[in-house]
Parts: C-alpha cells; structure tokens; sequence
C-alpha cells in the first residue's frame, strides 16, 4: 500500500526526500559529496554558525548539561529557559514569554488553548501549516479569508459575532511567498470586533522592523498573542510566544505542546539568548543592513529572468524570501537540477507545500552570502531556465 502511493507521489513529481547536507555554514554547504551555494536556509542574518553561539551552548552544557530530561513542569526550569525568556520579553517589549521546543508546537499549543469549539477563529488562507493544524485540532469553527484581503476578514468576523471568543491569525511574512500580511488593517479590525489578534513573525523575528523586532513593531501595533521563532534568524532552535503574565501563566497550564514535551536542551537556549543579544546590537544592525543591500540587488536582477507567473505576486521588499515560480512540479525539478550542475543548491518547492500550478524556487537570502554569491546565482538561474 505505501509503495503504490510513493510510486503516485513519484510519477505526479511530487515524490520528497532530504539531500545529505553537511558543513558548519548554511551557505557554503558540501550537498551529497558536492561543494555547493546554497539559497535555501532560513538562516537569514548567517548567526547559526557564529562563535558567540556556540561558546554560549558550550559554557551551558559544561554548567546545566546537555538534556533537559524532563517537561518544565516536571523537573522544573533551567538557568537557561529563564534568560532565554527574560530576553525574549524584553527584545519584544511584553511583560512575559514561554519558550517551545519549536515554532510547529508553539502554533499548535496556542491555538489549541485558547480556542474551543464554540469559538470562531479566522484565518488567513496562505497561513503556515502548523497554523492550520492548530485551527483544526481546536475543534474550533474556521473561516479561511482569501490571503492579505482585510475586508473579507472584516465580513468573516462579522458574521461570527455569536462566537464565544473570535480569534484572527496571520503570519506577518508568509513563508512561500514573501509578502507581508496588512497588519495594522488586521489590528484595527481585531478592535472592532472584539478578536484576539494572533501574529506569526516567524520570518520577520530578528530580520524586519527597529531592531529586528518584526513587523507587527515596524508597523506600531501590538499583537494580543505575538509568535516567533528561534530557528531562523536567531540561528539556534525553539519557539515562543510573547504578550501579557496572564497569556504566559494560561499557556503553562493549557499548552498541551508544552505540558507534555521535554524542555529545549540548555545549550540549544543559552545559545539562542546569546542570539538575542546579537540581535540587539550593533552587529545585529550591521548584519540587516547587509541583508536589505544583497535583497535589492538581487530582486532588481531576478525581475529580468521570472516568468509572468509571478505578475500576481505582491513583493515585499525588505523579505529575504524570493519566490521564482516556475508552474509545473516537472520544471521547478528541471530548473533545480540546472542549477545544481552549476554549483548552486536550491530544492524545488512543489505541492502540497505550495498550491497546484506554483511550484518554485524559494530563493532565500543571508546577511553571509557574498556579492560574488549573488553573482553565481543569477548566472546559474539564468542557464538552468534558458
């Protein structure tokens, strides 16, 4: 039975596996034995690999030890589970935090606590699947509003004003895309119709906004619940949620995803508050600035060679994810094979990932990517789809 369908998943050109990746950088990669460019990691300020991290995690393990054994709950928090949270909150600007082992289950433990299902939760319909799973293990009643369109939300939440409790998600930038979701519209509708007003700034934290403090800050709204990541910009792992001492004691007791799991390893923390500081500082600005430079150079040379599948697309231009659609699975695959021939690892993203008639190259950016990188890539682009 599981062969015949990977053979379906095989011949529709939809079949995925992971490529062997090696190497301490998220740009220089060795791919399967082979030297490659990579334009694929969610390492958007190039901090997974810097020493500041790695002496943070190791000075952790030496003091706190590796596992952390336990829930929190359970064997109770660590040194480093509480500095992480207190930087958290204060980079945020909120009075409290609570860390995840990931953003999947920080998604998946809010909305499953705060939704019931006499609830309404409206959602944007370009949101992140563990989003999407959050709002369907709710047993909460859905409602999908067509992606960045204010006004059908604002009809959504209209009509759902029997809801014991009203609940708008959105991502701040959307994952595949790259564009950025009309937050202080959603702000000011969540007012009006008494909604809670839940932002994913997993692509933003650390990247977008004063500081790298996201998009909700960039735009002067404070979101009731406000997510992030520690995976990407941050360079290290885990998730979070950031908002009031009331929203951090409900999520220690109703979060099932964190009730039920063992807590972040220590080093894995210590590491990311070490990021934080990074993020706050001079070197953290020094690294956006690079970032915003290499994105507006390159989306200035990828405007010549995208095809018109992309006219539909909105640009944000301060995104370090590019999205070269390209339509067919059979193409995205091609084109993704081009360029590895000539040096450069970019895996086709295909459905269910992304809609029928999408699939593409997610071209991401890093503050570590060299001018001559950015070079490589659209001599390569533009080979691999002549």
């Amino acid at each position: 039975m599981l062969e015949a369908e990977l053979a379906a998943l095989t011949s529709a050109n939809r079949l995925r596996a992971c490529p062997p990746v090696s190497g301490q950088s998220r740009v220089n990669v060795d791919v399967g034995g082979e030297p490659r460019l990579a334009f694929c990691s969610n390492d958007y300020l190039g901090l997974a690999s810097h020493p500041a991290l790695a002496e943070a995690a190791s000075i952790a393990a030496a003091e706190q030890g590796f596992g952390s054994s336990a829930a929190r709950l359970v064997s109770g928090d660590l040194p480093a589970h509480r500095q992480l949270e207190e930087r958290l909150a204060a980079y945020s600007g909120r009075p409290a935090a609570l860390v995840f082992p990931s953003g999947y289950q920080t998604n998946l433990g809010v909305l499953t606590a705060l939704a019931r299902p006499d609830d309404l939760i409206v959602s944007d319909a370009l949101n992140h699947a563990s989003l999407i799973d959050g709002c369907r293990l709710s047993r909460a009643r859905v409602a999908v509003y067509p992606h960045r369109d204010a006004r059908a939300a604002e009809r959504l939440l209209a009509e759902g004003r029997a809801a014991r409790r009203r609940l708008l998600v959105t991502e701040s930038i959307f994952s595949m895309d790259g564009d950025a979701a009309p937050l202080a519209d959603l702000a000011d509708l969540a007012d009006k119709h008494d909604a809670i007003l839940i932002v994913d700034e997993a692509h933003a934290f650390g990247v977008l906004g004063p500081r790298g403090r996201g998009l909700a800050a960039a735009a002067g709204i404070e979101p009731d619940v406000l997510i992030g990541t520690l995976g990407k910009a941050a360079g290290a792992a885990g998730g979070f949620v950031a908002g009031s001492d009331p929203l951090r004691d409900f999520l220690v007791n109703r979060a099932r995803t964190f009730i039920f799991t063992t807590a972040l390893p220590p080093p894995v923390a210590a590491a990311a508050a070490a990021a934080l500081v990074l993020l706050d500082g001079p070197e953290g600005d020094e690294r956006r600035a690079r970032l915003r430079d290499r994105r507006a150079w390159l989306s200035e040379r990828l405007a010549a060679l995208r095809p018109l599948a992309l006219s539909g697309f909105v640009d944000c231009p301060e995104s370090p994810i590019l999205p070269f659609v390209l339509g067919t699975e059979a193409r995205a695959l091609a084109v993704s094979a081009g360029l590895a021939e000539r040096g450069v690892f970019v895996p086709a993203i295909r459905p269910p990932t992304v809609p029928v008639g999408t699939a593409r190259l997610r071209i991401t950016l890093s503050a570590a990517h060299e001018q001559r990188d950015l070079e490589t890539l659209v001599r390569a682009l533009g080979e691999a789809i002549a």
